[in-house]
């Protein structure tokens, strides 16, 4: 399910913040990741910092910490449990957290001590989907296909002028890192499926917001 452009898989439980999510395993272990709010929220993650393993948490306790140039704050268990095992690909690469937040980006599995109950209060996304769509109005959350490394806010300028300083910035960038590019030319729609047919270089996400348009371009080559 996707709310302003956020997903939320219908399979995943959701805590009643929106910001945390949980998947039942059959073993009665339960994964948890953070949703794609507290991704838009905290941007690109520099550092991840998990507590103690062996240790039971209270439901709504922090279990880790995130850091980003914009963020610092806490994930919080959606129950309680002991904290069996942390992701350590996010750990080292902390990034996962966002860019895979719902896929390898997990981050901990905890063995539940009060789930009958406490299960009780996590939601489907469909149970969520309006309380979802006030927080995503409140936080005044952004979701995009991906997080921008680079930023070019390129107002009053025409197109072609901004195209040539997009290549540029690419030839010194590096592969796989993400350009979020904003212009007010009404023409840019079609100018960037030329550019990208004739570059290689994907447009993985665009819309309008008023008279702005929004790209995001991914260095491929």
């Amino acid at each position: 399910m996707k709310i302003e452009r956020c997903e939320f898989p219908d399979d995943l439980l959701y805590d009643a913040e929106g910001l945390v999510w949980a998947r039942p395993l059959e073993s009665g272990d339960v994964i948890v990741g953070i949703t794609s709010i507290l991704a838009a929220l905290a941007g690109p993650v520099m550092k991840v910092a998990a507590k103690p393993l062996g240790v039971e948490y209270a439901r709504g306790a922090a279990v880790g910490l995130l850091e980003s140039g914009r963020y610092f704050g806490p994930i919080r268990a959606p129950i309680s449990g002991v904290l069996r095992d942390v992701n350590a690909d996010v750990l080292a690469r902390p990034r996962r957290l966002t860019d895979a937040s719902y896929d390898g980006g997990w981050f901990a599995r905890l063995q539940p001590t009060n789930f009958e109950e406490e299960g009780r209060g996590l939601r489907s996304a469909m149970d969520a989907r309006p309380f979802l769509t006030k927080q995503i109005a409140a936080l005044r959350v952004r979701c995009f296909a991906a997080f921008p490394d680079h930023e070019m806010f390129e107002i009053g300028i025409e197109c072609s002028a901004v195209l040539a300083k997009l290549n540029e910035l690419l030839t010194r960038i590096e592969v796989g890192d993400v350009v979020h590019l904003v212009t007010d030319d009404p023409t840019s729609p079609i100018e960037m499926v030329r550019w990208s047919d004739q570059t290689g270089q994907p447009v993985i996400d665009e819309r309008k917001e008023g008279n702005l348009f929004h790209f995001l371009v991914r260095k491929v080559t």
